[in-house]
Order: structure tokens, then sequence, then C-alpha cells
């Protein structure tokens, strides 16, 4: 089974996005594929279509906005189980962006066949900060977005070992392989500023959603936070290592 990953820069095109594809087989996903800088949501769309066996993928960004003001109600929902541990959500709604980069490409998904939350050949939007906290049993967001530049790169390794760790788990292994293991290396993360650092970010982002799509193909216990008339986003549900 083909699944996708993509940390989609929804608020236009002018940010780059990251895109993992990996192969989910006797409950372990290998990375086949990692795209660290795809520019458009034109160009996520192409490349997902040119995966002739994709059945699913988990987008990082919102996918059905419908209110016009505050937030969706999932957003809310999200904040009251997760935002005493600093994983709150980001506001989305259409006064904010009328034209969302991520609602186009969802709908494109859909009309070529990829339904929300379905079992068959779907997509579903996910948050990687709660994830984070269930899928490693963290009391708190794993900080690595935001701070000084020494402060995201520290996050950015804490966040490489743990993921590098899922080799080893017992619900859903990873298997990230030798060709992208330098997303993953500390002295590399290190030497990383600016853009360089951020790309590096996207990446370790995108191999997430990879992994969240994996649990919901397995039908691993997760919470879907709103539904899909207002808007939704799947969270798993449990520790997947020790």
């Amino acid at each position: 089974m083909i699944l996708a990953g993509v940390d989609l820069a929804w608020r236009g095109n002018k940010n780059p996005s990251a895109m993992a594809i990996g192969e989910l087989a006797h409950s372990a996903i290998e990375i086949r594929s990692i795209a660290p800088a795809v520019y458009g949501a034109e160009n996520i769309l192409s490349s997902l279509q040119s995966e002739k066996r994709l059945v699913g993928i988990s987008i990082d960004a919102p996918l059905i906005i419908r209110n016009s003001h505050g937030q969706r109600t999932c957003e809310r929902e999200v904040g009251k189980v997760y935002g005493s541990r600093k994983a709150s959500c980001h506001t989305s709604n259409t006064s904010l962006y009328p034209h969302a980069t991520s609602v186009s490409l969802s709908e494109n998904l859909e009309r070529i066949g990829f339904t929300h939350l379905s079992k068959d050949q779907w997509q579903i939007e996910c948050y990687p900060h709660p994830a984070i906290i269930e899928i490693f049993g963290l009391p708190e967001r794993l900080k690595y977005k935001k701070g000084t530049i020494q402060e995201k790169r520290y996050g950015q390794i804490q966040l490489a070992h743990k993921t590098k760790k899922l080799v080893h788990s017992s619900v859903l292994r990873l298997i990230i392989g030798e060709d992208f293991s330098h997303f993953y290396d500390e002295s590399r993360i290190l030497s990383f500023s600016g853009q360089s650092l951020k790309d590096n970010e996207d990446v370790l982002d995108s191999v997430l959603c990879l992994y969240i799509a994996g649990l919901y193909a397995l039908g691993y216990e997760g919470r879907t936070f709103g539904n899909i008339e207002p808007g939704y986003i799947w969270v798993p549900s449990g520790r997947c290592i020790e």
C-alpha cells in the first residue's frame, strides 16, 4: 500500500512544501521518496497523481474551511484537549484565508477519488503537534518550530532522535533507509540556519504525516476532532514507542 505525507505551505505558493512517499506492509512503513522543497500546490497535486498505486494521503494543513470568522470547531476542540500541553491550533477561516491553497488542493484530490476519512482511497487532515505528543507519550508539545536558531536546531535533533526510534515500534515500524538518513543527522542539522533549517523541518514533518497516514491505514485508534462538514483533524491516540 502506497501512502503519502504532505507538510503543506497552505498560505500560498511562495513558501515550499515537503512530501514523503512510503509503502506500508506487514506493520511497517518504508520511505520510498522525499521531496524536500516543492513550490506550488499544483506541483504537489501532480506528484501525488504520478503515484499510480497511491491509496492514502495525510496532509498537515486545513483541508476544509467553511467558517467565516474565529476558529473551526475542530481547532477549538484540539485546543481544549491539548492546549494545556502547548499544542493548540492556528486559526483558519474564510476571512483570513478566502482562497486557501490547502482547500483547493483537497478539493482537487477529492475530484480524482481521494475522499475524506474513507477506507478505500482517502485523504485526511492531520496536525503533527498533538500527534507527536501521542505517538511518543510526551507531556507537552515538542519545541522545534519557534525560538532562536539554536533552540530550533535542538528541537529538530530531539524530533529526529525520537523519529528514528520508531523503527522499533511494536505498533508501526518506520524504516527510513540510508538514502534519507541525512535528514536526521545531528551534525547536519547543527549546520543549518535560515531556509535550510526550515526545509529540513518540513521534511521531518512530512515523514510524521506519512507515519500518521500509516497509523490511519492500519485502523489504529484515533480521534476525529470536528467532522467533514465544518472541517476536521485526525489525531492518533496512544503511544507507539516506549
